[in-house]
């Protein structure tokens, strides 16, 4: 499956530079779009809904960021009427449990594939979320 669109979700910018580092090995053909907030990465898939235009195959989301955190984008996202489903990638330095209770919550409210990565993301971690979206 070739990889056309990708999401950074993320405030922090030491991640998201690593992040399109890595990113970047996969070819010139994928799209890495940048969000500072899920109330913008929330928009940009509202306005591609409205266009009739394909979702990005990969979303990599922090879940604390001001405006919108990671946690109401997905309530929020979870609620669109899409029928092509999205590889969410929850990217966070939190240890609590309650995040990682809300993460199981998400994988069985919504239909799309929800994986918990702690940060920080080394290339070998990201080279196997890929290759189990490409399998998928």
């Amino acid at each position: 499956m070739k990889i056309d669109s990708i999401y950074i979700v993320d405030d922090d910018s030491i991640t998201l530079f690593g992040l399109r580092k890595i990113l970047q090995k996969l070819g010139n053909q994928t799209v890495i779009e940048e969000y500072r907030n899920g109330r913008d990465a929330l928009d940009a898939l509202l306005f591609l809904q409205e266009n009739q235009m394909a979702l990005p195959e990969i979303i990599f989301l922090d879940i604390n960021m001001p405006i919108m955190d990671g946690w109401a984008f997905l309530e929020e996202f979870s609620q669109l009427p899409y029928t092509s489903k999205v590889h969410i990638n929850i990217v966070t330095s939190s240890i609590d449990v309650r995040d990682r209770q809300k993460w199981k919550a998400y994988m069985k409210k919504t239909g799309h594939q929800i994986e918990f990565i702690t940060k920080p993301i080394y290339e070998l971690s990201l080279d196997r979320i890929v290759r189990l979206d490409m399998v998928s």
